[in-house]
């Protein structure tokens, strides 16, 4: 029978290491297609030249491949709907794990579940025919701008965030928390000073997710930006950003342009990854510095 066990937690360990495998495989493959089909245009118009110019015009008869613009638009998109839904994610996230009685929040948790199964297309339907319209009358402007493209990123990354941080905030050991009003904190002492700093590892990695999602939103992005390769004076200018750039130009493009298109795909491909990258180091942080507080408080709560 012992061995039999045995047996069988051998299988079901290679099966899960072959699961494993499968997605560092994945991963590796797009990484060599990614580099292979867009290094040689990066390689052959300039690292420089490519990242940092200004002008990206590959029809024309003496054609340019400057990408800046889009890496501007992609980026200031993303940290405009971030700083956005973050404080209102996280706030929901709070309401849901800690504040709102059972009854409402039952209410609002499968609103949350819907909101993030709506498909991008319909983000992008409603953002053109409601919040592009609302931008051009009450700010002025063509109403397909930067700041359309914020208000659309921000709502759809919100689920992400809710949801997340919440399974996070509820995982928060029980000891801690009642150690917490032991000493005598009070209900919303105890949810900013020990239940969003336990739970910072989770809440982070709803934001990596929510970044991730942002920065490679496509369909809903075209239909709300403009699509005008320019750096924004204001959020009410017109941008495009790099998946954007890529989606409406890879039909029609010639070899080389297609290559430059596989370019802007490394240098998005890149942004995520330092973005991770950052992320995770300071979600290590976090962790280290929440186990160093968590047995002090436990051993205060014990004494």
């Amino acid at each position: 029978m012992g061995i039999t066990n045995r047996k069988w937690e051998k299988a079901v360990e290679l099966i899960f290491l072959f699961s494993a495998l499968i997605s560092v495989f994945s991963l590796a493959a797009i990484t060599v297609y990614l580099f292979a089909r867009g290094f040689p245009a990066i390689r052959e118009i300039g690292a420089i030249n490519f990242i940092f110019g200004m002008e990206w015009n590959p029809t024309a008869d003496n054609p340019s491949y400057g990408i800046f613009p889009m890496i501007y638009a992609s980026a200031a998109s993303t940290a405009g709907a971030v700083i956005l839904s973050v404080p209102v994610g996280l706030s929901a996230a709070v309401l849901l794990a800690a504040v709102a009685p059972s009854c409402l929040a039952n209410l609002i948790r499968p609103c949350v579940d819907l909101l993030s199964s709506i498909p991008s297309v319909v983000y992008g339907y409603f953002g053109l025919t409601v919040i592009v319209p609302l931008i051009s009358e009450y700010l002025g402007g063509p109403g397909n701008s930067l700041l359309a493209v914020i208000v659309l990123l921000a709502v759809m990354i919100l689920p992400t965030i809710i949801k997340i941080s919440e399974n996070s905030l509820r995982a928060v050991p029980v000891e801690i928390i009642r150690g917490s009003y032991a000493l005598g904190a009070t209900k919303t002492e105890t949810i900013f000073k020990v239940m969003i700093p336990a739970a910072g590892t989770g809440i982070l990695s709803s934001i990596i997710l929510g970044i991730g999602r942002a920065v490679g939103e496509t369909m809903a992005v075209i239909l709300v930006c403009g699509n005008a390769v320019q750096i924004p004076r204001s959020v009410l200018d017109m941008v495009r950003p790099m998946t954007a750039n890529i989606a409406l130009e890879m039909s029609y493009a010639d070899p080389f342009h297609e290559s430059a298109l596989f370019g802007t795909g490394i240098v998005l491909f890149i942004f995520i990854a330092a973005v991770n990258i950052i992320i995770n180091i300071l979600s290590g942080r976090i962790t280290g510095r929440n186990m160093s507080v968590q047995p002090v408080l436990k051993n205060r709560t014990e004494g």
